[in-house]
């Protein structure tokens, strides 16, 4: 894999296909190779560049691990598309990953020409519990990576079980698990919050949610984001956390005639 030189270190990322740049940003815990089920289809048409979060594949971990939050990933992506003198691109991302593609097309919409939102975060309605598990999951008490990812994919295919091997060795090391607590530790920050903010997003946007999702609730975070953002497309599909590698065909039923239909609106606007 190809790496670039960050604020945070070596950042790695798959690249291929040829065509408009389609970015993909994977969940906490997790990397790049979460979308491996999908990545061959969407390469067909597109320049695909699937990044490693810094601590995560074979990006290195920031310094110290425990500096590690939401604002710190939505920088690295913005050094990355510098560094890389990306022009406007799509962007599919999930969870964490959908929250800083979120903000960026939100801070920069001329960097963004179509949103997929897979089960992002940014649209809890925090309350004590979401608060309380927050809190949990950033202490020395926390569910192990492979354990909390076990109960989120919903849908064992041949990529989530890489997925979950992966949780259970290369992010279980002490220093990924620091790194994956202090990312807990920020989620209930209201500098992770979008909920104001994407009321005035002018990106075309796809939600994508789980309706098993244990994470971030169909039902709650879903129809938030899709109330905060009134133009955009939302599905709720059959599985957990991650569609792209559960339900990887219906995944791309729904994402590949969105991205075209961007394309299209884009080439109208530039003629």
């Amino acid at each position: 894999m190809p790496s670039v030189e960050l604020s945070t270190g070596a950042v790695h990322y798959l690249d291929q296909g040829e065509g408009a740049p389609l970015v993909l940003l994977h969940a906490n815990p997790g990397d790049s190779r979460d979308f491996a089920a999908v990545i061959p289809s969407l390469a067909k048409n597109n320049r695909v560049l699937a990044l490693d979060w810094p601590g995560y594949g074979s990006s290195d971990v920031p310094r110290p691990p425990e500096s590690a939050t939401v604002m710190l990933f939505h920088r690295v992506l913005r050094e990355f598309i510098a560094a890389l003198s990306l022009p406007p691109a799509f962007y599919i991302g999930n969870s964490v990953g959908g929250n800083a593609a979120a903000r960026l097309a939100i801070e920069s919409p001329q960097l963004v020409r179509g949103l997929v939102l897979v089960a992002p975060g940014g649209f809890t309605q925090h309350n004590w519990m979401t608060r309380a598990f927050c809190r949990l999951q950033g202490s020395r008490f926390s569910l192990s990576p492979h354990l909390f990812a076990s109960l989120y994919l919903k849908r064992r295919t041949p990529t989530t079980e890489e997925m979950l091997q992966r949780a259970a060795t290369l992010q279980a090391t002490p220093e990924r698990i620091a790194l994956n607590r202090a990312m807990w530790r920020s989620f209930a920050r209201p500098e992770n919050d979008l909920r104001r903010e994407s009321r005035n997003m002018t990106t075309a946007t796809l939600l994508l949610f789980g309706e098993l999702d244990p994470a971030v609730s169909a039902k709650r975070d879903g129809k938030v984001a899709a109330r905060c953002i009134p133009s955009a497309r939302f599905a709720a599909l059959p599985c957990g956390h991650a569609s792209f590698a559960e339900l990887p065909d219906l995944f791309l039923e729904k994402v590949q005639p969105f991205l075209a239909d961007c394309g299209n609106a884009c080439c109208l606007v530039s003629q």
